[in-house]
């Protein structure tokens, strides 16, 4: 190998090196830039959901729809009434969902646990202490 090979070698590769690592920041900053578009585009999405929803709640209508539909709000002048599936239990939405509304559930908590039944509704079998 002459001289000027080596040297002509040596150049070669101190280009190489020195474009190595501006080449690897140049593709990694290209990988990142497509993952901020993609999230730019998810955001955008989300907003436009976020402006419909907006819309719908400016709407009384909507308004209205909601709190017949799960608040089961009605005129005082109109006729409500519980459609039951065949086997006659009522027809529910959510399993937990007894077809009651919250509010009653709740007292009714309160009533069992201020009485002495127990989880399954019975009495436990303890005995009172002895009195002195």
């Amino acid at each position: 190998m002459t001289s000027r090979a080596a040297i002509l070698a040596l150049v070669v590769c101190a280009i190489t090196l020195s474009l190595a690592y501006p080449l690897r920041e140049y593709i990694a900053q290209r990988s990142e830039l497509a993952e901020l578009r993609e999230e730019q585009a998810a955001y955008q999405e989300r907003i436009a959901d976020l402006e419909q929803r907006r819309d719908q709640l400016d709407d009384p209508e909507h308004i209205e729809r909601i709190a017949r539909e799960r608040l089961h709000y009605h005129y005082p002048d109109e006729d409500t009434y519980v459609v039951l599936d065949p086997d006659g239990t009522a027809a529910e939405d959510d399993e937990e969902d007894s077809g009651r509304p919250w509010y009653t559930v709740l007292w009714d908590s309160v009533l069992a646990a201020d009485t002495a039944e127990g989880p399954e509704g019975s009495i436990p079998d303890a005995e009172p202490p002895p009195r002195e």
